[in-house]
C-alpha cells in the first residue's frame, strides 16, 4: 500500500529527482542526445554564465537547446580529456543539487581548464524544468583564448 503520509509523499517525490537526475547523468557521459532532448521539458529555465569567447556556452530555454549543449561541448574539447566527478548529489523534494570538479581542454587553443563546478535542477513531472550550472567561467574563458 502506497505511503500517503507527508513524509512518505516528500521522499517519493525526492526519489523521483533522484531517478531523473540519474538518468540525466547517465545519458549525458553516453552522449545520447536524443534520451537529452526527452529529459528536458519544453521549456528550461537555463543558467550558465555567458561569456562571448566560449562557444558552447550561450542562451539556451527549449529542450533540444539544452540537450544539444553537450554536442556543441563535445566538438570544441578534446573528448578524452574531457572530464567531470561529482562528489555529492543532494535533493530535496524536486531540486537536485550536484558539486564536483570539472576540466577539459579546448581543441583549437590546446589550453585546459578545470575547477569546481555546482549543478542544480529541478525536476516536475519527470522532466528537467532548471539547469543551473555554476563553474570556474574564467578559466574556461581563458583557454578558449588564443
Amino acid at each position: 500500500m502506497p505511503d500517503n503520509s507527508p513524509a512518505g509523499t516528500a521522499a517519493s517525490v525526492a526519489d523521483a529527482t533522484r531517478a531523473v537526475v540519474r538518468e540525466f547523468l547517465t545519458a549525458r557521459a553516453a552522449g545520447d542526445t536524443e534520451r537529452l532532448v526527452a529529459i528536458f521539458a519544453d521549456e528550461v529555465d537555463w543558467l550558465l554564465a555567458e561569456n562571448p569567447v566560449v562557444p558552447w556556452i550561450r542562451p539556451r530555454s527549449t529542450g533540444p537547446e539544452c540537450a544539444a549543449q553537450f554536442t556543441e561541448l563535445m566538438e570544441h574539447v578534446v573528448p578524452e580529456d574531457a572530464r567531470a566527478t561529482v562528489d555529492a548529489f543532494l535533493v530535496d523534494g524536486e531540486d537536485a543539487v550536484l558539486t564536483g570538479h570539472l576540466a577539459g581542454t579546448v581543441r583549437v587553443t590546446g589550453k585546459s581548464f578545470e575547477g569546481p563546478f555546482a549543478l542544480r535542477l529541478t525536476v516536475e513531472d519527470g522532466r528537467i524544468v532548471r539547469h543551473h550550472l555554476y563553474e570556474n567561467s574564467l578559466s574556461v574563458a581563458e583557454a578558449c583564448t588564443a
